[in-house]
């Protein structure tokens, strides 16, 4: 059997380099590129140690484990004790989940047959797993397993950071009431550019059931003008006179109008602070606002300033103020 130790050398060393480089990016840590290599450098010269006879005695569990801190002091040093912890943690968890998918894409493309003779039974009566997997596919699958793994951490990083801005809506119009999950727009400042009223978008299909037949399906074509003009002077559409047409302009799209109710109440609950309003306007957005269905409301940011809100056990109170 020919060994080529320089090609071993190399691959470990990119692979020590994927996992150190991984972890700083979990953690959020800016790490010098050098420091990346030498802590790889250092991991790769290692592995060269298992051809060394006289070296065996280093494979061994404490020397392992020694190894890997060392690894993970030179890439990130040691800053505090929890930090440290931190950075083992993280270290040890890409590693698992690199060995896990490696292995259990190994044996998904295995058949049956394969899998049951790398199988084979101990004298003491237990079971024991021979494992056959080539240089080369694991080399590709590791790569493959790191991407797919920071393409999953990425996504919950950025759902982790959206979650600070969800809040609880919930919308009352004559009595009716209707409740979702909003997300709060910072830069949101779309007005209603007489009077000046904040506009929060809401999904349409939440209004469905009060709104005129006539509508549905409709409200995602952009021509509420259109619809107004439908229901003419003798409509008896019972909200009739709180609808508005609020004008503004979409992405890479002109100018157009968004069909918006006004409401006798408003009430958002965020971060247990729960504000309270009426000065507002429900617009009526045919489509849908998250492909995750995380939300559906986009909440304007000057329904959460400090003049609206209240305490959390601020009680709706039953006499409903008229509509404007």
């Amino acid at each position: 059997m020919v060994v080529y130790i320089d090609l071993i050398f190399i691959v470990n060393l990119l692979i020590d380099a994927t996992v150190l480089w991984l972890t700083g990016w979990m953690r959020k840590l800016k790490v010098p590129w050098w420091r990346i290599i030498l802590s790889a450098l250092l991991g790769a010269l290692y592995v060269i140690m298992m051809f060394v006879p006289e070296l065996t005695f280093m494979y061994t569990f404490l020397i392992k484990f020694g190894l890997s801190l060392m690894m993970l002091w030179i890439a990130f040093g040691f800053g505090s004790l929890q930090q440290y912890l931190r950075n083992i943690g993280s270290f040890y968890m890409i590693n698992f989940a690199a060995a896990g998918g490696i292995i259990g894409v190994h044996y998904l493309l295995q058949n049956t047959g394969d899998i049951w003779d790398g199988i084979w039974f101990t004298t003491s009566g237990g079971l024991a797993f021979e494992w056959k997997i080539g240089f080369w596919f694991t080399i590709i699958m590791f790569f493959i397993v790191i991407y797919w793994f920071k393409i999953v951490q990425s996504s919950k990083r950025k759902f982790d950071s959206r979650q600070v801005y969800l809040a609880e809506v919930r919308v009352v119009i004559a009595g009716q009431q209707v409740s979702c999950t909003g997300l709060l727009d910072t830069g949101n400042q779309l007005c209603d550019p007489l009077t000046r009223v904040p506009v929060m978008v809401m999904e349409a299909s939440l209004w469905e059931d009060h709104l005129p037949e006539s509508w549905k399906g409709k409200l995602a074509d952009g021509e509420a003008d259109k619809l107004i003009m439908e229901l003419g002077h003798e409509s008896n559409y019972i909200w009739q006179d709180r609808l508005r047409l609020v004008p503004y302009r979409g992405v890479n799209r002109g100018a157009a109008f968004m069909l918006a109710l006004k409401p006798d109440l408003v009430e958002v609950s965020m971060n247990g602070i729960v504000s309270n309003t009426s000065r507002v306007l429900i617009g009526l957005d045919g489509g849908t606002l998250s492909s995750e269905r995380a939300y559906r409301a986009i909440i304007h940011p000057d329904l959460i300033q400090e003049e609206n809100k209240a305490t959390n056990q601020a009680v709706v109170p039953n006499h409903i103020p008229p509509a404007i």
